[in-house]
């Protein structure tokens, strides 16, 4: 069991480009250390090794030998994240996986259930959950400030280019966890998942129309929601010549919101029927980051470290992560099927 009274020690699996953001953010967090690193290429995890002043492994299983880790952080393509978890659950660690959780639902439940089985936590990083922004927002529908809520829209305009998708084989191959959907498109699914409540049914198309991938390069889904509102998931690396916009937009009988910038980091629309229209809350609750990661990170370490000493912090849990993946999933279903996809029947079917 981890104490409070010293710093809790991080192993990374996974020298990628993901793993300079958690080592950065660990690296600044004063209650947080980098313990080890772990990476099939030893030239990379030994030049982690040398900055973080910490050990390193070209063998994640000897990593979780050791008894000076607290959590692993895996890092990795998305097709090894559940082996590497359920293995780190029974060496006796938490786990804090990148997203998505899992390539397949019956992944996301070995983890879950291994963690359970095991006594640790399974944490999946969800960092955008934190933009200033969307706090308001959740705080807004929180308060039921937009009255009966209609529709909700995620948008994913982003530029990837071929050498991007010739980089890693992953990042082209389905089964591996590549495509616009599962990859680029997560956190903005899990966000409409998260604001909007459980989906009802999907209806879905894919396409790859710029790329030479085995992967789609463009989705769009209709969604109907349990609530009865309606949804639109679009999302494509086709853009030309730049990420453009990542956004959330959702419209109730009292109230317009939308978060946009490069990726729900910038309030654009904040209009409310009653007096909780504010000015300047553009400036107020907005925040412009240098890349597509945003700054949610430490918040989200934050509360990683917090959890783990005894505090019951939302939005965090490992199982916050299946909802936006069966989502995903779906939308492939029903791109396969050419059909609606009902969600009731989709996750009975895959049990």
């Amino acid at each position: 069991m981890v104490t409070t009274n010293r710093k809790i020690r991080f192993g990374i699996i996974g020298c990628g480009r993901i793993s300079k953001i958690h080592t950065s953010v660990l690296s600044r967090i004063p209650n947080a250390s980098i313990a080890a690193v772990c990476d099939i290429v030893e030239e990379r995890t030994k030049d982690y090794a040398q900055k973080f002043k910490c050990c390193y492994y070209t063998d994640y299983k000897e990593l979780l030998k050791s008894k000076g880790i607290d959590v692993v952080n895996v890092c990795t393509p998305t097709y090894l994240h559940a082996d590497m978890a359920v293995d780190a659950a029974k060496s006796g660690k938490h786990v804090v996986t990148e997203k998505p959780m899992a390539a397949t639902l019956a992944d996301a439940d070995r983890m879950i259930e291994a963690c359970k089985k095991n006594g640790v936590k399974l944490f999946v990083v969800k960092q955008n959950r934190y933009n200033p922004p969307i706090i308001k927002l959740k705080e807004a529908l929180d308060a039921g400030q937009f009255g009966k809520i209609f529709y909700g829209k995620t948008s994913v305009y982003w530029q990837r280019d071929q050498r991007y998708y010739d980089e890693h084989v992953w990042f082209r191959t389905r089964h591996m966890g590549g495509g616009v959907l599962i990859n680029q498109a997560s956190h903005n699914i899990d966000m409409l998942c998260w604001l909007m409540g459980p989906v009802e049914s999907v209806f879905a198309k894919i396409d790859t129309f710029t790329h030479t991938a085995e992967t789609e390069d463009f989705g769009l889904g209709m969604v109907r929601f349990k609530s009865g509102a309606l949804g639109i998931v679009e999302a494509t690396t086709c853009i030309y010549p730049k990420n453009l916009e990542g956004s959330i937009t959702i419209f109730g009988e009292n109230g317009s919101v939308k978060v946009g910038g490069i990726q729900m980091n910038e309030t654009q629309l904040w209009e409310f029927r009653n007096s909780h229209n504010e000015e300047g809350i553009n400036q107020r609750h907005s925040a412009t980051p240098t890349d597509v990661y945003g700054y949610g990170h430490i918040r989200f370490f934050e509360d990683v470290l917090r959890v783990i000493q005894g505090e019951d912090i939302p939005y965090v849990d490992g199982n916050e992560g299946r909802p936006s993946l069966e989502l995903i999933l779906a939308m492939y279903k029903s791109a396969q099927t050419d059909k609606e996809i009902m969600m009731s029947e989709f996750l009975r079917s895959q049990r």
